[in-house]
C-alpha cells in the first residue's frame, strides 16, 4: 500500500544536522503515527514519504522552510526564572522545555541572571538544512473518524 493522502503512516526517524551529527531519533522509542495529507506532519518529511510503502528507508535533506522553519531575529524574550522548572541546573545553550499557553516548547537559553533568563523561541532547530532518514514501518487506510478529526486515534496518535 502507497503513502497518499487519507493513509496513516508509521514511521521511524532520524535527524541529523550537515556535518553528521544526530540529533533525534524515535528509534529508541514506538514509532511516530500520522494522517498523511492533512498538515501535521513537516512538509519536506511528507514529500519524501509521498509514494513509499512499507519497509522504504530513504534518506532527505531538508532545508528550514521545509521542517522547523526560518529563526526570528526577534524572538528573544526575558522571563522569570519561576517559569523554567530546574532553571538552576541549566547553562546557556541548553534547549529546555517551557510551559505556554497553546503547548510545550522548546527554548534555549540565551542568558542567565539573578532572577531573570533570557530566551530564543525559535525551535533549536530553526533556520538549520537537516538530514531526515526515514523508514516506513506500517501504511494503513484511516478511518472515517481519523479522517473527519484530521489526525490518527491510537497508538502513535491522538488520544481523545
Amino acid at each position: 500500500m502507497q503513502i497518499e493522502k487519507d493513509k496513516v503512516v508509521n514511521f521511524h526517524y532520524i535527524i541529523k544536522n550537515t556535518d553528521g551529527k544526530e540529533l533525534q531519533s524515535t528509534y529508541d522509542n514506538d514509532p511516530i503515527a500520522y494522517l498523511h495529507g492533512h498538515g501535521s506532519m513537516f512538509p519536506g518529511v511528507e514529500e519524501s514519504l509521498e509514494g513509499k510503502q512499507k519497509g522504504d528507508k530513504m534518506d532527505a535533506t531538508l532545508p528550514p522552510e521545509k521542517t522547523f522553519g526560518l529563526a526570528k531575529p526577534d524572538s528573544i524574550q526575558r522571563i522569570s526564572k519561576k517559569y523554567l522548572k530546574h532553571a538552576g541546573r541549566y547553562k546557556v545553550g541548553d534547549a529546555v522545555p517551557l510551559q505556554t499557553k497553546e503547548a510545550v516548547r522548546l527554548v534555549t537559553i540565551k542568558k542567565i541572571g539573578h532572577s531573570m533568563v533570557d530566551i530564543d523561541t525559535n525551535h533549536p532547530y530553526a533556520g538549520q538544512t537537516l538530514v531526515f532518514s526515514l523508514e516506513v514501518i506500517d501504511v494503513r487506510d484511516a478511518d472515517p473518524e481519523e479522517i473527519r478529526h484530521g489526525h490518527v486515534h491510537g497508538p502513535g496518535g491522538h488520544h481523545h
